[in-house]
């Protein structure tokens, strides 16, 4: 499977939780954030917007609020669980630009 695949995958099963958790939904609220996820060789960006990431893309959004730097094997390894995200960070595997409110919400919806 593809980062791209994995990636598509995780953000259908974040849009599933969005409409089967209320709770969940309601503390997104009307939330809304460009991110970019920058892989050095392959770059996605997605919207956020009304507790839904949408407009799914290869390439870069300009002005994105959030901008994750990693590497296609260690994005593969977060989203198959053969690593988890605070040995990426403490590796420094992964770099999270953006404001730490964002971060910290953000991380909680995966």
């Amino acid at each position: 499977m593809t980062v791209k695949e994995h990636l598509l995958r995780t953000i259908d099963k974040f849009n599933r939780r969005m409409e089967s958790d209320p709770k969940l939904r309601e503390e997104v609220g009307t939330l809304t954030k460009k991110v970019n996820i920058d892989l050095g060789t392959e770059h996605y960006s997605f919207l956020l917007k009304d507790a839904a990431i949408s407009h799914f893309d290869e390439g870069l959004l300009e002005s994105p609020d959030i901008q994750l730097f990693s590497d296609p094997r260690t994005i593969e390894d977060l989203l198959t669980g053969r690593m988890r995200p605070m040995k990426a960070w403490a590796l420094r595997k992964v770099t999270v630009k953006g404001s730490l409110e964002d971060i910290m919400k953000m991380r909680k919806f995966f």
